[in-house]
């Protein structure tokens, strides 16, 4: 029995996964990740690390990031807890949505998922405080292939739905898309 649907988006590749929970009067059971139902998403590898972020302050955002070849990594990003509005901007050259982004709210409650090829950055605006991600990737964290583009760069537009009132350093320092198209990235 499935409890993935898989959805296309505009972006080539990136797909929302909407997961159906079993309900009853203890609550609900709701699967996360399958492999054999998100082969024909593009998940082809096995998870090699699951990280839960919590983020404390509605309006924060964190990313754009990626990791560049060969440790690129397709990831499936869950809410858990709050809310969230999560981007994904794809950065394959050779792809008909490249430079583009998408979109959506993912929570809790709308059991929702995003499923980010390899070769898009990901970031994410959360709507609520004290929200929760799970997130599944096929690579594990490299360091050395960690990078990323600012969430702001006004090239990119990406229309959060709040006002940004909490970025990292880090995030705060990353390149605009010129500045980072001078570059040989993803």
């Amino acid at each position: 029995m499935q409890r993935l649907r898989v959805v296309d988006t505009p972006l080539a590749g990136v797909r929302v996964v909407e997961r159906e929970p079993l309900a009853d009067t203890r609550g609900f059971l709701s699967r996360v990740f399958c492999a054999g139902e998100l082969l024909a998403a593009g998940w082809a590898k096995p998870i090699a690390q699951i990280n839960h972020t919590q983020t404390a302050h509605c309006g924060t955002v964190r990313g754009l990031h990626y990791q560049e070849a060969p440790d690129s990594d397709m990831k499936l990003v869950s809410c858990l807890r709050g809310a969230v509005w999560d981007v994904a901007v794809d950065l394959r050259a050779q792809s008909d949505t490249y430079l583009q982004w998408f979109g959506c709210e993912l929570s809790a409650g709308n059991h929702r998922a995003l499923l980010i090829p390899e070769g898009c950055a990901h970031g994410f605006q959360s709507l609520e405080d004290d929200t929760e991600l799970l997130y599944c990737h096929s690579a594990a964290y490299a360091p050395h292939s960690d990078d990323g583009l600012h969430p702001q760069d006004p090239q990119l537009a990406i229309a959060w739905p709040l006002p940004v009132t909490l970025l990292s350093a880090r995030d705060a320092a990353l390149p605009g898309l010129h500045v980072w198209m001078q570059g040989t990235r993803a």
